[in-house]
């Protein structure tokens, strides 16, 4: 089985913000595949189902963002799942807006929701799918950026990046993390 996490914050009022991103992956890819976020366990939303000939379950933290490792690591545990099994989904401000990157493992950079999954599982040895949000100019106040919701412009081309993202996703389900890398990066 393959875990896939969208990392946000729960509540109506966050729902289009930027930190947002990984939970609007995860709903698009989840409505794509025919899969409803039904269940809670462990501070999470989860869907589980079949996607590329993959047992998946996707999960959505309601820890909010700076405490996702309290939901990720337990399920990671639960389902005695290696760390190549876990794909992290989430917003980076370190990037241009619109560009998606994939990556093997890595540093939290700075994302205070990454780091808490790194803390709780102890290692940043996992793969991870980051949604760049960094507008231009680069904002002052990270914290209220991050916040805030998309901008019309921004929101128009949000359909296609997260669409990308789910191509993206499923791509690494078929277990070939390099070709997605090299397809999407």
């Amino acid at each position: 089985m393959r875990i896939i996490v969208g990392l946000g914050n729960p509540g109506r009022q966050y729902t289009l913000t930027r930190h947002n991103v990984g939970f609007m992956a995860v709903d698009r890819f989840a409505a794509a595949h025919g899969l409803s976020f039904t269940r809670q366990k462990f501070k999470a939303r989860i869907a589980a189902g079949a996607v590329a000939g993959q047992e998946v379950m996707l999960a959505k933290p309601q820890t909010f963002m700076n405490l996702s490792g309290e939901a990720v690591g337990p399920l990671v545990r639960y389902y005695s799942r290696p760390l190549e099994d876990l794909l992290v989904v989430y917003d980076d401000i370190d990037i241009p807006f619109g560009t998606i990157r994939m990556r093997r493992s890595g540093s939290s950079g700075g994302h205070k929701g990454m780091k808490s999954i790194i803390s709780n599982l102890g290692s940043d040895e996992f793969p991870r799918l980051r949604v760049g949000i960094r507008g231009l100019p680069p904002p002052e106040n990270l914290t209220e950026y991050v916040l805030q919701q998309f901008t019309k412009e921004e929101t128009a081309a949000l359909k296609d990046i997260i669409g990308r993202a789910c191509d993206a996703i499923e791509t690494a389900l078929t277990g070939d993390l390099e070709k997605a890398m090299a397809q999407f990066n």
